[in-house]
């Protein structure tokens, strides 16, 4: 089908969950990033489809009341944030509607009661990345972070008003810093993480050993700004201490004397504004208390876990990976924390159901899982009628899946559920929903 490259204009109707503008030209529907609901805008055509068009913003002839000015120089061209062109209201508003038509629609479910949404800073919140570095010498030298919104190359970019300023203002540094090394070339990422106290770590994924310069390049750098350098030669098992503070990396919830000591691998909230009140929200729901026995699934390095066994009688985590595991366990012990016992299980496993630690007697469960949702976990708990059952997801589809077997299978109510917005200007959504029995 050929594609007409002549401007065209078209009213925007409506606004898809990922953010993008849809009008009707011809009577067929037309999709435009970039665009928003009432909005008039002149467009070019960028594929053409038998059921839909693809356009591309040329320009907006009259705004949305809820458009705003980008707080980022590199919107439109990173493919980082897709909504910073919207009102912050407006976003939560699409991702609260992410949440509830899927529960809807593939869940067969609403809940009771609507939570409201949790929120916190917009602008530098984000304190973990996966930061993208390719030398191209036809662009000047070496670009890191992010991917083009297109997804193929990176994005040419210096700074990242998203990111902790503890990364976000370093981004042209790390440039300037990886042009000057002799492995320009043949470092692919840096993985970024910072702790509560502002000091950053960098991981250096380098495909060949550094040579003795740029080791002492790379570990100069790292006394200069007051940063941890570890580097990466291989697989995650393989990430060593360079150079720069050796403090441990720690994060902290407060109310509930708690603080967690982290690997610069290890998977931690990105946001920890929201993290903390995700915590204390998740322990409200819960309702744990000195007689409780509650089950973590999916508890990695204690997040849920530590705060839990302040309140609870006993707290079992449960996690696929050994060494966050290990790490678990030893903030418990490290903190006095001595009503905790871990496990190590795969939770997608079909014969989840046959582990003798999911036949003992437990009234709360939470679970936190991957993007891929918590099925086997769902079809092992679900018999087991645990009277509260808290739900923390990270994708709606899954969720509204698992919530239409706990529901119309297992004789669960879904008493409340809402969004976290973990991921401000993105439409990534983050969210909590109970689930009771009598």
């Amino acid at each position: 089908m050929s594609i007409d490259r002549s401007p065209f204009e078209l009213r925007i109707e409506d606004l898809t969950l990922d953010g993008q503008g849809v009008g009707r030209r011809d009577g067929k529907a037309c999709f435009v990033p970039g665009a928003l609901s009432g909005e008039h805008v002149r467009a070019v055509q960028t594929q053409r489809k038998r059921n839909y068009d693809s356009a591309r913003l040329e320009s907006v002839l009259e705004p949305a009341p809820e458009r705003v000015e980008p707080p980022c120089a590199w919107f439109g061209v990173c493919g980082g944030c897709r909504l910073m062109h919207a009102d912050i209201g407006l976003q939560r508003e699409l991702k609260e509607r992410s949440l509830f038509e899927a529960l809807s629609r593939i869940g067969r479910v609403s809940p009771e009661r609507r939570l409201e949404p949790l929120v916190g800073n917009t602008l530098g919140y984000r304190r973990t990345a996966r930061l993208g570095v390719k030398y191209v010498p036809k662009k000047g030298g070496t670009l890191v972070g992010f991917r083009e919104r297109a997804g193929r190359y990176l994005a040419d970019m210096w700074d990242c008003p998203v990111l902790h300023p503890a990364l976000g203002n370093r981004i042209g540094q790390l440039r300037r810093l990886i042009d000057g090394l002799d492995a320009r070339d043949r470092i692919p990422q840096i993985e970024a993480v910072v702790d509560d106290s502002g000091t950053a770590a960098l991981v250096f994924r380098h495909l060949q050993p550094l040579s003795e310069a740029d080791g002492r390049r790379l570990a100069e750098f790292a006394v200069a700004q007051g940063l941890q350098v570890h580097l990466q030669p291989a697989g995650p098992d393989s990430v060593h201490y360079h150079a720069g503070p050796r403090s441990a990396l720690t994060y902290g919830h407060p109310d509930f004397d708690v603080t967690v000591d982290f690997a610069p691998l290890d998977f931690i909230q990105v946001h920890a504004q929201i993290n903390r009140e995700m915590v204390r929200r998740a322990l409200d729901l819960l309702e744990p208390d000195a007689d409780s026995r509650v089950l973590d699934l999916f508890c990695g390095l204690g997040n849920f876990t530590l705060p839990l066994a302040r309140r609870a009688g006993e707290v079992v985590g449960v996690e696929g990976d050994a060494r966050m595991l290990e790490r678990a366990r030893a903030n418990a012990e490290a903190q006095g924390i001595l009503n905790t016992r871990y496990v190590c299980a795969n939770l997608d496993d079909e014969t989840l159901g046959d582990r003798p630690w999911l036949r003992e007697a437990f009234d709360r469960a939470l679970l936190d899982p991957p993007r891929t949702g918590a099925a086997m976990v769902v079809e092992a708990l679900g018999p087991s009628a645990i009277p509260r059952l808290l739900y923390v997801s990270c994708n709606p589809a899954t969720l509204a899946r698992d919530a239409e077997r706990l529901v119309h299978h297992f004789g669960y109510r879904l008493e409340a559920a809402g969004i976290m917005d973990m991921f401000p200007h993105t439409a990534h959504v983050e969210s909590m929903a109970l689930f009771t029995r009598a």
